[in-house]
């Protein structure tokens, strides 16, 4: 039962998220020194951007940016066992955080095309009911402990506290009582992802997850 209305909570706030979408760059003009001029080419099939610079072909690739962390040093078994369920735990939640988000974002994106605030309602209501339908078997099978930390990542990818994202979009009123209701089951809306502090470790794995790691 905890486990369900925990799912409830997290797809209210869900639909309601602000965020601005980062443009990314992977490739630019890129010329030598002296000066010579270039024509953009693709290679096949790898599709990756190139430059023909005094006859060469140059190819452009994005690289991202490569983390590398030092051991982690255990004090002793109940540690490593906490660290390895972060691990597992992450690994498992982190795609869906960066899913959602991308949902948010698109949401949030399409609702400033729409007309009026009728149509912007209707469209929430469309949104919430395909979200229940899709999420909420997956919620459901997380345990209390993921679904905050999943609450922690969304928050990660959007940069928005789930009580800010409530306030900005449905009221301080709401915002208050939907966070009345996770205090009930120990969860707080206004609680932040702290990458650098408390959720250092969290953002070790997030990071080591999106390398390809573990």
């Amino acid at each position: 039962m905890k486990k369900c209305v925990h799912s409830l909570i997290f797809i209210c706030w869900l639909l309601f998220a602000m965020a601005a979408k980062a443009q990314q760059y992977y490739a630019a003009n890129i010329y030598s020194e002296s000066g010579a001029s270039g024509n953009s080419v693709y290679m096949m099939p790898n599709v990756f951007p190139a430059e023909l610079i005094d006859g060469d072909t140059v190819a452009c690739m994005y690289l991202h940016d490569f983390v590398k962390y030092s051991p982690v040093h255990f004090r002793n078994n109940k540690e490593q066992v906490k660290y390895t369920k972060l691990m597992r735990d992450v690994k498992k939640t982190l795609p869906y955080a960066k899913e959602i988000a991308g949902i948010i974002i698109e949401t949030y994106e399409y609702m400033e095309t729409l007309p009026d605030d009728k149509a912007r309602q209707k469209h929430l209501e469309a949104m919430e009911k395909h979200l229940f339908e899709v999420y909420m078997p997956k919620m459901k099978k997380l345990t209390r402990s993921q679904g905050q930390l999943l609450m922690k990542l969304v928050d990660r990818e959007t940069h928005s506290s789930s009580y800010h994202i409530i306030d900005a979009f449905m009221g301080s009123a709401k915002a208050w009582s939907y966070n009345l209701f996770a205090s009930l089951f120990g969860n707080s809306l206004k609680e932040r992802y702290d990458p650098y502090g408390n959720d250092r470790m969290t953002e070790r794995a997030c990071v080591l997850a999106e390398q390809g790691v573990i």
